[in-house]
Protein backbone atom coordinates (compact mmCIF):
# COMPACT_ATOMS: atom_id res chain seq x y z
CA UNK A 1 0.00 0.00 0.00
CA UNK A 2 1.13 3.54 -0.79
CA UNK A 3 -0.14 6.52 1.23
CA UNK A 4 -1.06 9.15 -1.32
CA UNK A 5 -4.26 10.98 -0.42
CA UNK A 6 -2.82 13.29 2.24
CA UNK A 7 0.12 14.19 4.42
CA UNK A 8 1.72 12.14 7.16
CA UNK A 9 2.75 13.95 10.33
CA UNK A 10 5.22 12.76 12.94
CA UNK A 11 5.15 14.34 16.39
CA UNK A 12 8.42 13.43 18.04
CA UNK A 13 11.16 12.78 15.48
CA UNK A 14 13.46 11.07 17.96
CA UNK A 15 14.96 7.63 17.47
CA UNK A 16 11.72 5.85 16.62
CA UNK A 17 10.09 8.72 14.74
CA UNK A 18 13.19 9.18 12.58
CA UNK A 19 13.41 5.43 11.92
CA UNK A 20 9.80 5.36 10.73
CA UNK A 21 10.34 8.33 8.42
CA UNK A 22 13.41 6.74 6.85
CA UNK A 23 11.66 3.41 6.41
CA UNK A 24 8.58 4.93 4.83
CA UNK A 25 10.62 6.94 2.35
CA UNK A 26 13.06 4.17 1.47
CA UNK A 27 10.28 1.63 0.82
CA UNK A 28 8.22 4.09 -1.23
CA UNK A 29 5.20 4.09 1.09
CA UNK A 30 5.14 7.89 0.97
CA UNK A 31 7.35 10.63 -0.45
CA UNK A 32 9.39 13.08 1.63
CA UNK A 33 7.33 15.95 0.26
CA UNK A 34 4.23 14.60 2.03
CA UNK A 35 5.83 14.19 5.46
CA UNK A 36 6.05 16.82 8.17
CA UNK A 37 7.44 16.63 11.68
CA UNK A 38 6.99 18.63 14.86
CA UNK A 39 9.91 19.70 17.05
CA UNK A 40 10.28 21.92 20.11
CA UNK A 41 12.89 24.36 18.84
CA UNK A 42 13.97 25.96 15.58
CA UNK A 43 17.41 24.38 16.01
CA UNK A 44 15.80 20.93 16.21
CA UNK A 45 13.74 21.70 13.11
CA UNK A 46 16.85 22.59 11.13
CA UNK A 47 18.59 19.42 12.27
CA UNK A 48 15.61 17.24 11.30
CA UNK A 49 15.29 18.88 7.89
CA UNK A 50 19.01 18.39 7.27
CA UNK A 51 19.08 14.75 8.37
CA UNK A 52 15.73 13.50 7.06
CA UNK A 53 14.88 15.89 4.23
CA UNK A 54 11.33 16.53 5.47
CA UNK A 55 9.51 19.66 6.64
CA UNK A 56 9.86 20.37 10.36
CA UNK A 57 7.96 22.96 12.39
CA UNK A 58 7.48 24.10 15.97
CA UNK A 59 3.86 25.11 15.35
CA UNK A 60 2.09 22.37 13.43
CA UNK A 61 -1.54 23.44 13.71
CA UNK A 62 -1.39 24.69 10.10
CA UNK A 63 -0.40 21.19 8.96
CA UNK A 64 -3.29 19.38 10.65
CA UNK A 65 -6.12 20.00 8.13
CA UNK A 66 -4.27 18.19 5.32
CA UNK A 67 -2.88 15.38 7.46
CA UNK A 68 -4.17 11.88 6.69
CA UNK A 69 -2.10 10.01 9.27
CA UNK A 70 -0.53 11.40 12.45
CA UNK A 71 2.16 9.36 14.20
CA UNK A 72 2.63 10.37 17.83
CA UNK A 73 6.10 9.21 18.89
CA UNK A 74 6.50 10.93 22.25
CA UNK A 75 7.08 9.59 25.75
CA UNK A 76 3.98 8.51 27.73
CA UNK A 77 4.22 11.50 30.08
CA UNK A 78 4.00 13.89 27.10
CA UNK A 79 0.92 12.32 25.52
CA UNK A 80 -1.62 14.33 27.50
CA UNK A 81 -0.23 17.70 26.36
CA UNK A 82 -0.01 16.58 22.73
CA UNK A 83 -3.60 15.35 22.70
CA UNK A 84 -4.81 18.57 24.36
CA UNK A 85 -3.06 20.57 21.65
CA UNK A 86 -4.64 18.49 18.90
CA UNK A 87 -8.11 18.85 20.41
CA UNK A 88 -7.69 22.61 20.82
CA UNK A 89 -6.52 23.11 17.25
CA UNK A 90 -9.41 21.57 15.34
CA UNK A 91 -7.90 18.22 14.41
CA UNK A 92 -9.95 16.72 11.60
CA UNK A 93 -12.00 13.71 12.68
CA UNK A 94 -10.80 11.96 9.52
CA UNK A 95 -7.16 11.99 10.63
CA UNK A 96 -5.83 8.62 11.75
CA UNK A 97 -3.93 8.86 15.03
CA UNK A 98 -1.25 6.23 15.67
CA UNK A 99 0.33 6.26 19.13
CA UNK A 100 3.44 4.33 20.18
CA UNK A 101 3.34 5.47 23.83
CA UNK A 102 3.69 2.58 26.25
CA UNK A 103 0.83 2.18 28.71
CA UNK A 104 -1.48 4.75 27.07
CA UNK A 105 -4.66 2.90 26.21
CA UNK A 106 -7.00 3.37 23.29
CA UNK A 107 -9.68 4.54 25.74
CA UNK A 108 -7.30 7.22 27.05
CA UNK A 109 -6.48 8.38 23.51
CA UNK A 110 -10.12 8.50 22.37
CA UNK A 111 -11.37 10.21 25.53
CA UNK A 112 -8.55 12.78 25.43
CA UNK A 113 -9.34 13.67 21.82
CA UNK A 114 -13.03 13.90 22.66
CA UNK A 115 -14.30 13.13 19.17
CA UNK A 116 -14.47 10.20 16.79
CA UNK A 117 -10.95 10.16 15.47
CA UNK A 118 -9.74 6.76 14.29
CA UNK A 119 -7.03 5.65 16.69
CA UNK A 120 -4.51 2.82 16.46
CA UNK A 121 -2.23 1.87 19.30
CA UNK A 122 1.17 0.48 18.31
CA UNK A 123 4.19 -0.95 20.10
CA UNK A 124 7.30 -1.07 17.89
CA UNK A 125 10.86 -1.74 19.04
CA UNK A 126 14.20 -0.13 18.25
CA UNK A 127 15.38 -2.59 15.56
CA UNK A 128 13.00 -0.57 13.36
CA UNK A 129 16.08 1.63 12.94
CA UNK A 130 17.71 -1.07 10.78
CA UNK A 131 14.48 -2.29 9.14
CA UNK A 132 14.15 -5.33 11.43
CA UNK A 133 11.62 -4.08 13.95
CA UNK A 134 8.73 -5.96 15.51
CA UNK A 135 5.51 -3.99 15.91
CA UNK A 136 2.15 -4.97 17.35
CA UNK A 137 -0.92 -2.85 16.59
CA UNK A 138 -4.49 -2.66 17.87
CA UNK A 139 -7.23 -0.54 16.23
CA UNK A 140 -9.58 1.61 18.25
CA UNK A 141 -13.33 2.10 18.03
CA UNK A 142 -13.43 4.21 14.87
CA UNK A 143 -10.50 2.83 12.84
CA UNK A 144 -11.60 1.44 9.47
CA UNK A 145 -10.14 -1.69 7.80
CA UNK A 146 -8.33 0.57 5.32
CA UNK A 147 -6.75 2.55 8.13
CA UNK A 148 -5.58 -0.68 9.74
CA UNK A 149 -4.00 -1.55 6.38
CA UNK A 150 -2.28 1.85 6.41
CA UNK A 151 -0.84 1.10 9.84
CA UNK A 152 0.43 -2.26 8.60
CA UNK A 153 2.05 -0.51 5.62
CA UNK A 154 3.79 1.98 7.91
CA UNK A 155 5.25 -0.58 10.31
CA UNK A 156 5.99 -3.25 7.69
CA UNK A 157 8.24 -0.61 6.14
CA UNK A 158 10.58 -1.01 9.13
CA UNK A 159 10.21 -4.70 9.91
CA UNK A 160 7.25 -6.94 10.71
CA UNK A 161 3.82 -6.14 12.11
CA UNK A 162 1.00 -8.15 13.66
CA UNK A 163 -2.35 -7.26 15.19
CA UNK A 164 -3.39 -8.29 18.71
CA UNK A 165 -6.08 -7.43 21.23
CA UNK A 166 -5.19 -4.52 23.50
CA UNK A 167 -5.30 -6.76 26.58
CA UNK A 168 -1.92 -8.13 25.44
CA UNK A 169 -0.17 -4.78 25.09
CA UNK A 170 1.57 -4.65 28.46
CA UNK A 171 2.97 -8.11 27.73
CA UNK A 172 3.99 -7.00 24.23
CA UNK A 173 5.79 -4.01 25.73
CA UNK A 174 7.59 -6.19 28.27
CA UNK A 175 8.66 -8.73 25.65
CA UNK A 176 9.01 -6.96 22.30
CA UNK A 177 9.43 -3.33 23.30
CA UNK A 178 12.04 -4.00 25.99
CA UNK A 179 13.32 -7.25 24.48
CA UNK A 180 16.24 -5.80 22.50
CA UNK A 181 17.78 -4.54 25.76
CA UNK A 182 17.68 -8.06 27.24
CA UNK A 183 19.41 -9.45 24.18
CA UNK A 184 22.08 -6.73 24.20
CA UNK A 185 22.87 -7.63 27.81
CA UNK A 186 23.08 -11.33 26.93
CA UNK A 187 25.28 -10.57 23.92
CA UNK A 188 27.59 -8.45 26.08
CA UNK A 189 27.86 -11.24 28.66
CA UNK A 190 28.64 -13.85 25.99
CA UNK A 191 31.30 -11.61 24.49
CA UNK A 192 32.79 -11.20 27.98
CA UNK A 193 32.93 -14.99 28.16
CA UNK A 194 34.81 -15.06 24.88
CA UNK A 195 37.30 -12.54 26.23
CA UNK A 196 37.66 -14.63 29.41
CA UNK A 197 38.83 -17.60 27.36
CA UNK A 198 41.28 -15.62 25.26
CA UNK A 199 39.48 -13.99 22.32
CA UNK A 200 40.06 -10.33 21.43
CA UNK A 201 36.91 -8.37 22.36
CA UNK A 202 36.12 -7.27 18.80
CA UNK A 203 36.41 -10.89 17.60
CA UNK A 204 34.24 -12.17 20.45
CA UNK A 205 31.55 -9.60 19.72
CA UNK A 206 31.60 -10.38 16.00
CA UNK A 207 31.15 -14.10 16.73
CA UNK A 208 28.33 -13.39 19.19
CA UNK A 209 26.54 -11.03 16.80
CA UNK A 210 26.51 -13.48 13.90
CA UNK A 211 25.64 -16.39 16.19
CA UNK A 212 22.60 -14.57 17.60
CA UNK A 213 21.54 -13.47 14.11
CA UNK A 214 21.97 -16.99 12.76
CA UNK A 215 20.09 -18.60 15.63
CA UNK A 216 17.16 -16.20 15.25
CA UNK A 217 17.08 -16.85 11.52
CA UNK A 218 17.05 -20.61 12.15
CA UNK A 219 13.98 -20.28 14.38
CA UNK A 220 12.23 -18.10 11.81
CA UNK A 221 13.05 -20.10 8.68
CA UNK A 222 12.80 -23.66 9.99
CA UNK A 223 9.65 -23.10 12.05
CA UNK A 224 11.09 -25.44 14.68
CA UNK A 225 10.76 -24.82 18.40
CA UNK A 226 13.92 -23.34 19.94
CA UNK A 227 14.15 -26.37 22.24
CA UNK A 228 14.39 -28.72 19.23
CA UNK A 229 17.10 -26.58 17.65
CA UNK A 230 18.95 -26.49 20.95
CA UNK A 231 18.88 -30.28 21.12
CA UNK A 232 20.50 -30.42 17.66
CA UNK A 233 23.52 -28.59 19.09
CA UNK A 234 23.64 -30.53 22.36
CA UNK A 235 25.61 -33.74 21.80
CA UNK A 236 25.97 -36.34 24.59
CA UNK A 237 28.79 -35.59 27.04
CA UNK A 238 29.70 -32.52 24.95
CA UNK A 239 30.69 -28.98 25.81
CA UNK A 240 27.24 -27.50 25.05
CA UNK A 241 25.36 -29.55 27.66
CA UNK A 242 27.97 -28.56 30.22
CA UNK A 243 27.47 -24.90 29.41
CA UNK A 244 23.69 -25.21 29.46
CA UNK A 245 23.76 -26.81 32.92
CA UNK A 246 25.81 -23.86 34.20
CA UNK A 247 23.16 -21.50 32.81
CA UNK A 248 20.40 -23.51 34.49
CA UNK A 249 22.33 -23.33 37.78
CA UNK A 250 22.09 -19.57 37.40
CA UNK A 251 18.32 -19.84 36.81
CA UNK A 252 18.66 -18.03 33.49
CA UNK A 253 15.30 -19.32 32.25
CA UNK A 254 13.30 -18.04 35.21
CA UNK A 255 15.29 -14.79 35.41
CA UNK A 256 14.50 -13.92 31.79
CA UNK A 257 10.82 -14.84 32.19
CA UNK A 258 10.58 -12.76 35.36
CA UNK A 259 12.26 -9.84 33.60
CA UNK A 260 9.49 -9.85 30.98
CA UNK A 261 6.88 -10.05 33.74
CA UNK A 262 8.40 -7.10 35.61
CA UNK A 263 8.63 -4.95 32.48
CA UNK A 264 5.02 -5.77 31.58
CA UNK A 265 3.86 -4.73 35.04
CA UNK A 266 5.72 -1.41 34.81
CA UNK A 267 4.25 -0.82 31.33
CA UNK A 268 0.77 -1.09 32.85
CA UNK A 269 1.69 1.41 35.54
CA UNK A 270 2.90 3.92 32.93
CA UNK A 271 -0.66 4.31 31.71
CA UNK A 272 -1.77 5.42 35.16
CA UNK A 273 0.77 8.25 35.39
CA UNK A 274 -0.18 11.75 34.30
Amino acid sequence: MVLTSGKLGVIGAGVMGSALIRGLVETGVIGRDKIWTAARTEASCKQIESQLGVTATTDYKRELPDTEVLLICVKPNSMGKVLEYLKANNLSEDTLIISIAAGKTIAFLEQSLGGKNPVIRAMPNTPCIVGEGMTVICPGTYASPRQVEEAFAIFNAVGKCIELEETHFDAVTGLGGSGPAYLYLIMEALADGGVRVGLPREVALKIVTQTVLGAATMVEKTGQHPAALRDDVTTPAGCTIGALLIMEDGKIRSVLARAVEEAAQIAGELGERK
